[in-house]
């Protein structure tokens, strides 16, 4: 062997023997470090393992900021409890800006559309389906598809299971909850995001390994847009922890205003204009006794597209002219990370809708909720997470009484609602955890 020979191999032998030695180094380092990540990734690297992957079927809407914020909330907690799941998002939509939203916060992110070569790639690939939160088992089918195409297990995070209300159409009712029934059945876990879904699933004979309460996937959104909304609150002299926010909503959202293709309900349409003095009178005494009794102002704002123009004629309207000067009305939607931004600066919340409460407590702000019969059961997880007395329902007299002290009680003694909301929160992220811990193991006996 001439003596270039033995140099070049002597070469080779070092960069091996350095490069051997860095991964050792560097498993040392992710072993000892605090999350582990670094040890788990190189770890799968050099057992040659691939991640286990789960497709999360969520993103229900995009007129909704609540609907919005399922996703990241869910994909928050995969990112903090199973760092090393590969997620592919299967969404119904991601438009109006959504799906930048999606990709700045989350850019390790798959997202398969329907009817995509993604999607087909995601159902060979995929270990595991995650149906994320929403108002019922909303993407049914698909967990019927999933399941007869796939032969692959799924699981259930954080619905409300609604009883059919219709007495029109009894038996086709009772076909569909009992398809419902058997769908929850089939899931390896399922994580009702109010006590009384998962009693009324119980009660109808589910029976999945595992039905427990599990929050409402929105609790972890924590999507932010720091300058837009420094820049909403300097335009409109809003200062932190010195405001507020109000929230209304009618019995049924007038979605043929917003949806072409949704057809005008004369029937809701009816009720809604019913209802609607009845069921913001109490928001507007509250901001009335909040802006003359104490230092703070108050935002009118919407959850969804159609409550700009709800809060304006219910609310803005028909307040007392020297009270309008310290209520801001917030005249066009914005999405989930402004609004974020938003309640975190304020110094809590009260209205008519349930979302944009939850996304507040997740954050540790004090939230009110109001509620009336056409909702589903979704408002009773206050009660579950230690909020009873700041859930009212609108339909009893005794409640509605109380809105007003309340909210009043919120803005004078801020810290010990802040200590409240706090608490909350601190049980909705040990659940977070246990739940979790349950889809960690079933992908753990994923072959």
């Amino acid at each position: 062997m001439t003596q270039s020979e033995i140099e070049k191999q002597s070469s080779t032998l070092d960069r091996r023997s350095f490069l051997s030695s860095s991964v050792t180094k560097g498993l040392a380092v992710g072993a000892i470090g605090t999350s582990g990540s670094l040890w788990r990734s190189l770890a799968s690297a050099a057992d040659g393992k691939t991640p286990k992957r789960v497709l999360l079927r969520s993103s229900w809407q995009t007129v909704n900021i609540g609907d919005i914020a399922h996703t990241p909330g869910v994909l928050s907690i995969l990112r903090e409890h199973l760092p090393d799941v590969e997620v592919t998002l299967w969404p119904s939509n991601v438009d109006n800006g959504v799906e930048a939203l999606l990709r700045k916060e989350f850019p390790k992110l798959k997202i398969a559309k329907p009817r995509s070569e993604e999607l087909k790639r995601a159902f060979r690939e995929c270990d595991f389906l995650l149906h994320g939160s929403g108002a019922s088992i909303v993407a049914e089918r698909d967990l019927v598809r999933w399941r007869e195409e796939t032969g692959k297990p799924y699981g259930i995070y954080g619905i409300t299971f609604p009883m059919k209300k219709s007495s029109a159409t009894t038996a086709r009712n009772e076909e569909a909850m009992a398809r419902s029934v058997e769908v929850l059945s089939q899931a390896r876990f399922v994580f009702f995001r109010d006590s009384k879904s998962l009693e009324l699933a119980k009660s109808l004979g589910a029976s999945a390994p595992v039905m427990e309460f599990g929050p409402d996937g929105a609790f972890a959104c924590d999507l932010r847009d720091e300058p837009a909304a420094d820049r909403f609150l300097e335009e409109n002299q809003l200062e932190p922890q010195k405001f507020l926010c109000c929230i209304p909503r009618l019995r049924y959202t007038p979605y043929w205003t917003i949806k072409p293709n949704v057809k005008f309900d004369p029937v809701k349409h009816a009720r809604n204009e019913a209802m609607k003095e009845h069921d913001h009178a109490q928001l507007r005494e509250a901001i009335v006794r909040v802006v003359r009794e104490t230092d703070h102002k108050v935002l009118v704002c919407p959850e969804d597209r159609t409550q700009m123009a709800v809060g304006k004629e219910m609310l803005i309207d028909r307040l007392p002219k020297d009270v309008l000067p310290r209520v801001v009305w917030r005249p066009n939607y914005w999405l989930t990370g402004e609004a974020v931004s938003v309640y975190t600066k304020s110094a809590g919340l009260f209205g008519n809708e349930m979302h944009s409460p939850i996304m507040c407590i997740g954050h540790g702000i004090p939230a009110i909720v109001c509620r009336f019969e056409e909702q589903t059961s979704k408002g009773y997880m206050w009660e579950d997470i230690g909020l009873g007395d700041w859930l009212f329902d609108l339909d009893s007299e005794t409640d509605r009484n109380r809105i007003v002290p309340t909210v009043l009680q919120m803005a004078n003694n801020l810290d010990a609602a802040k200590a409240k909301a706090n608490k909350a929160r601190q049980f909705v992220e040990k659940r977070q955890r246990e739940t979790m811990a349950v889809l960690r193991k079933e992908l753990a006996s994923v072959s």
